[in-house]
Order: structure tokens, then C-alpha cells, then sequence
């Protein structure tokens, strides 16, 4: 599989890069800046230097090239409303025209569990965020790709405990994000896993035993 990981110098992008070269796969992705791009060469990973808030549609189409699917897992983390709207929003809104006008099907979206920090009072900043996310998962699940929208519960940098609970309801706690990374790269490899959202926590099941007990023939 040919990957493009918009987002891949991110903590989940970089986790997920590993994950599926493990597997194989093809991985590039895109960096805002030169020294990122010049730290993934060294890796052995191509990238492609373009800031998402301001490159066009035709800048990001050929930027992702002849991928067979794309993973959006940039973020703004809740940051000033211009760059939430500009990267979650407006960003993920470009990637999907992108897609279809580069002939991708598949497309993965990391989103976030909406009842994040429902228990702390939180800023207009970040209620903003809770609302251009949930725009965006919108916008993914009303298109005519082949979308997925994962929603994950607390990301911590935990070492990967390689079981979760995954499931179009979970409960709002916390996951590593190797975790993260794992489940995803294994959902992008079951091809019945699409047109889904499902919310991910930490569980008692083995990945790859959670992610076959979602499929659902089509």
C-alpha cells in the first residue's frame, strides 16, 4: 500500500510511519517545514514541504501523488480559532477534494472522542476546536470516499499496550498513542473497514482481535 499521512511529523503520523513500513507499505507525507523534511529523508521517508493552511487544492493533489489511500492526522490541539479552522476545518475540507481529484478512495481521519474534557471547564479556544473537529467528521462521513474516521480517547506517550476496546461507542479515558498508531495501521490493511466511525480506548483486546470484530461485510 502507497500511504500519503498528512500530519507525519506528528507524534501519531511518526508512530503510524513505523507501523506500516513494518507491514510493507509505502509511506510520504507532509511537513510544514525543511528541517522536517530533511529528517525524514534521512529516515528513508519522502516528504513533501507545503503548509496546509495556505497551499491550494493542485499544490496538495500533486503532493499526494499516486497514493492508494491518505490519513489526515494533523492538529491544532485546540490552539487560536484561526488555526484550528485552517488546519482541522478548512484542511480537512482541502484534503478531501485533494483525494478526489487525485483519484484517491480511501481516507482515514484521526478526529477526537466528543466527550473529551467534559469533566473540566473548558476555554472558548477549545470548545471551538470540539465543534470544527465535528464539522470535519461531517463533512468526511457525507462524502462519496471510502472514509474512516477513528476517534481516540486521552493520547498519552505511554509504551503501547497492544490491546484496546474499539467499537462505534467507547467509553473517554486515556491510550497510548503506539496504540493509536497500531490500530490504524491495521484498519488501513482490512479493506471491509470503511464508511465507519469507531471511538478507541484502552481495553483488554488484542488490536487485530478489535479491529475483525468490527468488520461488517459489504
Amino acid at each position: 500500500m502507497n500511504v500519503f499521512i498528512i500530519g507525519i511529523s506528528g507524534s501519531i503520523g511518526r508512530l503510524l510511519t513505523r507501523q506500516l513500513q513494518a507491514r510493507g507499505d509505502t509511506v510520504r507525507g507532509l511537513v510544514r517545514r525543511q528541517e522536517q523534511h530533511a529528517e525524514l529523508e534521512a529516515q528513508g521517508v519522502p516528504s513533501h514541504v507545503g503548509d496546509l493552511a495556505h497551499m491550494d487544492t493542485q499544490a496538495l493533489v500533486e503532493a499526494i501523488g499516486d497514493a492508494d489511500a491518505i490519513v489526515f492526522t494533523a492538529g491544532s490541539n485546540g490552539g487560536r480559532p484561526d488555526v484550528t479552522r485552517a488546519i482541522d476545518g478548512d484542511g480537512v475540507d482541502k484534503a478531501i477534494e485533494a483525494a478526489r481529484k487525485a483519484g484517491v478512495r480511501r481516507f482515514a481521519l484521526v478526529s477526537v472522542l466528543p466527550e473529551s474534557w467534559r469533566e473540566r471547564e473548558l476555554g472558548e479556544d477549545v470548545e471551538y476546536y470540539f465543534a470544527v473537529k465535528k464539522g470535519a467528521d461531517i463533512a468526511l462521513s457525507r462524502s462519496d470516499l471510502d472514509w474512516l474516521i477513528l476517534r481516540p480517547s486521552l493520547l498519552v506517550d505511554e509504551p503501547g499496550a497492544g490491546t484496546v476496546s474499539l467499537g462505534p461507542a467507547a467509553f473517554h479515558e486515556q491510550i497510548a498513542r503506539e496504540d493509536v498508531a497500531e490500530t490504524l495501521a491495521t484498519l488501513l490493511h482490512e479493506p471491509r473497514m470503511g464508511q465507519r466511525i469507531l471511538e478507541l480506548n484502552q481495553g483488554t483486546t488484542p488490536i487485530r482481535e478489535a479491529v475483525q470484530a468490527n468488520v461488517r461485510e459489504r
